[in-house]
């Protein structure tokens, strides 16, 4: 089941336990004071969320229901992902946590006794990819740009492309199935960005680096066939946050604003007790803990927690941002904060489409070979860039 709602404007990886460390608890501690009572809810608001007393029963089964409440095709990539060993992210070394397999080895693995060849499958999307770097406060970073065969003679509108992790894990090669993807069925060029990892650089050293691709995609757009006058942001998990991040610095510095935001199930705010939270704190790939593990790795000190940066939710200011898609699912702790950062958005007059694919779960996007909410979520992704690239 897939829950939509639309402003008007547009109209018209893991088993994981629940302790946390230091750093995460100050995290889940530091989100804004509760709001003055909110004005009656606007006309195409989403249902609001279970109370949490309704979900306490599944929140405390092993796996927060993530195997009975999953779609057959995604409980199938989450068995295999079981399947190849994988271990909680918080029970490993950082190094352990980056070699281990993931969920896009787990849709090759799916595919293989499907009796499909997953590298076939990626070269049949005919996308060309080419490997450039940009310039950063660390040196240089990768990125990987990708190109869709037979796109016409003209510019093509670039998506700048921040891939998810935690701001630990995962590099471009972990999510080349979404970038390529979006390169496809949105007839864009898609600049997938490498960046600095924690715990070698804290917050906000990938942040930074973010926002320098940004500004360096701007610059190069001609040199690798991009219209530098149509480019936007997409992230997913930990790269939604740096997507949104790099439009609000775009804002805020005075450089060209991206033409649309595209953030997939994001991180958005520093609240652990949110209701996504305690339904899902042993959910699969994604865990409360997992998160705990990423946030004591990556904050520099505690009152990192409290930066707007982080709490897009409930301190960062939102106006005058490009048109948002804000995707989430729903067996995932950051389902919550995803929600309601479409809100916020909504409320401070951004245009946004806010969609919820409740089946599947984080990591779910660039799934497409395997689960059907991934093609259909990839699909509505790109339709909304393909109407922002136009104009419409």
């Amino acid at each position: 089941m897939t829950t939509v709602f639309r402003s008007s404007a547009l109209l018209a990886g893991l088993m994981a336990g629940t302790a946390l460390l230091a750093a995460p608890a100050a995290w889940a501690q530091t989100a804004a004071p509760p709001a003055p009572a909110a004005a009656a809810p606007m006309p195409d608001a989403p249902v609001a969320e279970p109370a949490f007393s309704t979900v306490a029963t599944v929140a405390e089964t092993p796996d927060s229901g993530t195997m009975k409440r999953a779609d057959k095709d995604m409980a199938a990539v989450l068995k295999k992902l079981g399947d190849l060993g994988v271990k909680p992210i918080e029970s490993r070394s950082v190094e352990e946590a980056r070699t281990q397999p993931t969920p896009a080895d787990a849709v090759n693995a799916v595919l293989k006794d499907q009796g499909k060849d997953p590298a076939a499958m990626m070269a049949a999307m005919k996308v060309s990819k080419k490997d450039m770097t940009y310039p950063t406060a660390g040196g240089t970073q990768l990125v990987r740009i990708y190109t869709p065969d037979g796109a016409g003679s003209g510019p093509l509108p670039v998506i700048v492309y921040y891939h998810g992790g935690g701001w630990v894990i995962a590099t471009v090669d972990t999510y080349e199935a979404s970038a390529m993807a979006l390169a496809k069925k949105a007839n864009a060029i898609v600049a997938s960005v490498e960046y600095r990892h924690a715990p070698e650089n804290k917050f906000p050293a990938a942040h930074e680096d973010a926002f320098a691709a940004y500004k360096w995609a701007l610059a190069n757009a001609a040199q690798f066939g991009g219209d530098p006058a149509r480019v936007a942001v997409a992230g997913e998990s930990a790269g939604g946050n740096l997507a949104a991040n790099v439009a609000i610095m775009a804002r805020d510095g005075n450089v060209q604003k991206p033409t649309h935001m595209l953030l997939v199930y994001p991180v958005a705010g520093t609240d652990m007790n949110t209701p996504s939270y305690i339904q899902n704190q042993n959910a699969m790939p994604l865990s409360k803990g997992a998160m705990g593990w990423f946030v004591d790795k990556t904050l520099a000190k505690p009152d990192d927690a409290k930066s707007p940066m982080l709490n897009l939710t409930t301190m960062a200011d939102l106006k005058g941002l490009p048109s948002a898609t804000v995707i989430t699912d729903g067996i995932d702790p950051l389902m919550s904060e995803g929600k309601m950062l479409a809100e916020k958005l909504k409320a401070a007059g951004v245009p946004t489409t806010y969609r919820n694919y409740e089946g599947v779960t984080h990591e779910f996007f660039g799934m497409a070979p395997v689960v059907s909410d991934a093609e259909k979520a990839q699909d509505a992704a790109a339709q909304d860039l393909r109407e922002a690239f136009a104009g419409k």
